[in-house]
């Protein structure tokens, strides 16, 4: 089956929310970045969606719940731990005919999970393809703290890659075996850096900005929506002393609504729909106004961005660690409501000390060098025949 002597890295993920999504191409951009001398194969797919009509409508499902109905995911996270669809029967005989195809068209040399919905059926078919033996099956979990979904633990995972020991604390009460479960810390892109001062205020002479005002970021998230813009409207009408970027993701509708509200806010505002380069914004930022999303949380982190939370409906349960470290270690604030946005970004703008120390707090909680310890654990699993028949220089994406 192994038709190729180019190492060949599969990895799975969907577009539920933007977590999944930036973890795949972290990683994608972490072999480019670190193994620029050998040569990879890397391919993505979205198998949730791609798999069958049905599980493609409960992605649009969530995302639907997530921009439209937040206060409804703690239901939804209460369901899908109670029902495991990701062990169902009805669920994995509609998905295995499209796995068991990418394993024929292009068989891997490693698997590699970032969503907890697809462990179980690409260990199923790797099981049921004789291959299970030959081809890893590991795990980037890409929740950091704990809390997360059940769908995270699968018995046929040969390795799993944790932000946190509260995240590994989680799998082994979930029933994984310790010695599967190693610490990395989370997939950041390596385009997410701290800027210096002369980048930062380039960014924000990019966006059309003042280079030298307090900018702050509000991130409506990859699909746009949730109490973000509740929030939004609160901040504009404040007399602060700021600019602001307002991203509305892949909603349209959130991005026109933005624009039309910026156009009587008090201080400059650049409205952005969906966008590839948040690195940017959040590089041009102080403060970063979000979901707690635990790529995004991270991802302000390396930038050194303080976060103010939102926290107007509870988090997510697997947000919920995120909201409490946010809160423990001084990297930011929860908001509880969003009247009181104006007076947190006020105190941001004219307390430096208070300000300061939230932003040597986002320093402490970053986790350096993780993407390229996760890939390189990735790496380290191909077999070592495959490794030393590399012919090419050149990193390929499938």
């Amino acid at each position: 089956m192994f038709r190729s002597r180019e190492p060949k890295i599969l990895i799975i993920s969907s577009d539920t929310g933007g977590g999944h999504r930036s973890a795949a191409a972290a990683i994608v951009a972490g072999v480019q970045k670190f193994f620029a001398g050998d040569s990879y194969a890397v391919r993505v797919v979205r198998a949730v969606e791609e798999s069958h009509s049905v599980t493609d409508k409960l992605v649009r499902f969530y995302n639907w719940v997530l921009r439209n109905r937040q206060h409804w995911m703690k239901y939804l996270f209460w369901a899908v731990n109670r029902i495991r669809p990701e062990t169902r029967e009805f669920f994995q005989r509609r998905c295995i005919g499209y796995v068991t195809e990418l394993f024929e068209k292009w068989c891997p040399h490693v698997v590699v999970s970032v969503h907890p919905l697809t462990q179980h059926i690409f260990a199923r078919v790797l099981k049921e393809l004789g291959l299970a033996d030959r081809v890893p099956l590991v795990t980037v979990v890409t929740d950091p703290c704990y809390g997360f979904w059940r769908g995270w633990a699968c018995d046929d995972v040969r390795l799993y890659l944790v932000a946190s020991e509260e995240a590994r604390q989680q799998l082994i009460d979930y029933g994984v075996a310790p010695e599967r479960i190693k610490v990395s810390g989370m997939p950041v892109h390596p385009k997410f850096e701290l800027p210096d001062e002369r980048a930062a205020q380039a960014a924000r002479h990019a966006l059309g900005l003042d280079p030298e005002k307090f900018t702050v970021f509000v991130n409506a998230g990859w699909v746009g929506g949730g109490n973000i813009p509740e929030i939004f409207r609160e901040l504009i009408h404040g007399d602060l002393d700021v600019q602001a970027i307002f991203l509305a993701g892949k909603n349209e509708e959130l991005r026109a609504e933005a624009e039309q509200l910026a156009a009587h806010a008090k201080f400059p505002v650049k409205v952005i729909g969906y966008s590839e380069q948040v690195e940017q914004l959040m590089q041009a930022a102080n403060v970063m106004i979000s979901k707690l999303g635990g790529l995004t949380t991270f991802e302000a982190f390396a930038c050194r961005v303080p976060i103010i939370a939102d926290a107007t409906t509870p988090p997510m349960p697997q947000e919920s660690g995120a909201a409490a470290l946010i809160a423990k270690r001084g990297a930011g604030v929860l908001l509880k409501h969003a009247r009181d946005i104006v007076p947190t970004v006020r105190r941001m703008c004219e307390d430096a000390r208070y300000y300061a120390s939230m932003r040597a707090a986002t320093a402490a909680l970053a986790i350096p060098n993780s993407t390229r310890r996760i890939v390189e654990e990735i790496t380290a699993l191909i077999p070592a025949p495959v490794r030393a028949a590399e012919e090419s220089n050149e990193i390929r994406i499938a």
